[in-house]
């Protein structure tokens, strides 16, 4: 009869087991991602050159990136209308077979930007701020600084997912 009582009152007050309780994980895919990278290192011999293309290792670097990147299925890729940041672009568009799509970096994650790459997995080659700041906007808070002049290896990865939560992370490249 104390069994009954027991197990009685158990339903009721609905106690369980904590041993026996099963946690149900709900995955989500996400929406939309962004693979943010500041341009390779550029050619500095010409202090005056507001254009600069890239030097012999920021070539090298570009590459390197569509090595890294190769197995991501981009949807497209987008780049400040600079030599360096289209150079660093260029390898990851060909192998994807995506023209490079010109952005303007004073209008980060804009409600147009936002619309064009919802539900797409696309690269975005800025600056050593823009970069971040373009990862800041897509998130909606103030996460990353910019990046030090030396860096050109970060690789910061920005996912929107459906219930509308922001994921990110940094992976360095060197």
């Amino acid at each position: 009869m104390a069994n009954f009582i027991t197990i009685f009152f158990s339903l009721i007050l609905g106690v369980t087991n904590p041993s026996e309780e099963k946690k149900t994980e709900i995955q989500q895919e996400p929406v939309s991602t962004y693979y943010l990278i500041r341009h390779a290192e550029k050619d500095r011999s010409d202090s005056s050159n507001r254009n600069p293309n890239l030097k012999k290792e920021g070539l090298e670097r570009a590459k390197k990136w569509a090595e890294v990147l190769k197995d991501i299925d981009l949807d497209a890729v987008y780049s400040t209308d600079y030599n360096r940041t289209m150079q660093t672009a260029k390898p990851l568009a060909d192998l994807n077979k995506l023209n490079i799509i010109k952005y303007d970096a004073s209008k980060l994650f804009d409600e147009n930007f936002e619309k064009a790459t919802k539900g797409k997995t696309v690269l975005v080659v800025g600056h050593s701020n823009t970069t971040p700041q373009f990862a800041n906007a897509i998130l909606g808070e103030k996460k990353y600084e910019d990046l030090d002049d030396s860096e050109n290896g970060a690789l910061l990865i920005v996912q929107i997912m459906e219930d509308g939560t922001t994921l990110s992370q940094v992976i360095y490249i060197n």
